[in-house]
């Protein structure tokens, strides 16, 4: 039986399994036609590193579990545990280890996702400028180097609630002016970035409207291809314990997951207006280290919409197109009780 790069939805294995393939035509484990295939055991080396960092344990999981969860990989809908369980048997050379329950080894543990937290705590109720909360900043832009984004769209859109009903010009739709800027989920007050959306009803779920108002839409054009863009929306898709090779940069890089996982969700919770001047402080640290990394702006997604938004830290980056002018029809509420 033959595997595929599908069958395991890592953007590691992705780029490795065409240097390995046997044949192509339809996969035998997650259905996919015509495709590149794979003799499993030729992944034996591969996936035995990463299996080296998890240690058996009678109060721990089966590995499928811990690929699923620390890895997110086997997403294909087709390959439920027991396709995955056969393939892991046939990577592994037999079914003893994937029987088997197990934990991370505690070789390698990570204190930076807690000490993010004790500094944001720091920087919204105590110290602003000088923390004395201190993180690894070296590994920190070491980490985000696997969180560039891949395949960014070129066209984006930015939203403006009409005054007196009328439609801004195109030239009134970019960032604010420097010193004029308000705080953001990632700029500090005053210093001007450019908040666009996927979509036009991205943009205009970002400016939280009210039924009745109109609202013109820029778009704006990018050159995606030049731009080197933070992907903070689902970490674990970004990142592949195949591309490191070695058992310890595995290990150390499963640890800082949930660390990458919190600076994320920093640019997506949803925060109260009132609040938005203190909450918005460590999102706004965590922009500013990475455009001194020499980043030009974060992808994030959007928490009031199913859209995606981007920061672009020098407005410049940004052609502004045409606009369109667009009325709120209605607008929405979701509510649930939690006591």
């Amino acid at each position: 039986m033959l595997c595929c790069a599908h069958c395991f939805d890592d953007i590691g294995l992705r780029d490795i399994l065409p240097s390995l393939y046997s044949d192509e035509g339809k996969c035998d484990y997650c259905g996919s036609k015509n495709v590149q295939l794979v003799e499993p055991n030729k992944l034996y080396d591969l996936f035995a590193s990463v299996t080296n960092i998890y240690e058996e344990a009678d109060d721990g999981q089966e590995l499928v579990r811990w690929f699923r969860e620390d890895w997110a990989m086997f997403g294909h809908p087709r390959m439920n545990d027991i396709r995955v369980k056969d393939l892991l048997t046939a990577i592994l050379g037999g079914a003893g280890a994937v029987r088997k329950t197990y934990k991370p080894s505690g070789r390698f543990k990570s204190d930076r996702l807690e000490r993010w937290e004790q500094l944001t705590a720091e920087l919204r109720n105590r110290n602003r400028y000088f923390p004395e909360i201190e993180i690894d900043f070296s590994r920190l832009a070491e980490l985000l180097k696997f969180l560039k984004a891949r395949d960014i769209q070129d066209n984006w859109f930015r939203a403006r609630i009409n005054a007196e009903g009328e439609a801004y010009p195109i030239d009134k739709m970019g960032a604010p002016p420097t010193g004029v800027a308000s705080h953001g989920r990632a700029n500090p007050p005053g210093i001007p970035y450019l908040y666009v959306g996927s979509t036009p009803e991205t943009s205009i779920a970002e400016i939280r409207p009210h039924t009745g108002e109109t609202a013109t839409v820029a778009e704006f054009e990018v050159d995606a291809g030049s731009l080197s863009i933070v992907d903070l929306r689902d970490p674990k898709r970004l990142i592949s314990p195949f591309s490191l090779g070695d058992e310890d940069k595995i290990g150390a890089l499963r640890g800082d997951i949930g660390f990458l996982e919190r600076l994320g969700s920093e640019l997506t919770r949803p925060v109260r207006p009132q609040a938005a001047p203190v909450e918005y402080v460590p999102s706004q640290y965590l922009c500013e280290f990475i455009k001194t990394s020499d980043w030009d702006g974060v992808l994030y997604s959007s928490s009031v919409s199913d859209g995606v938004n981007l920061a672009i830290f020098d407005p410049a980056k940004a052609d502004p197109k045409r606009i369109k002018m667009w009325e709120i029809e209605k607008v929405t509420v979701q509510i649930n009780q939690t006591a």
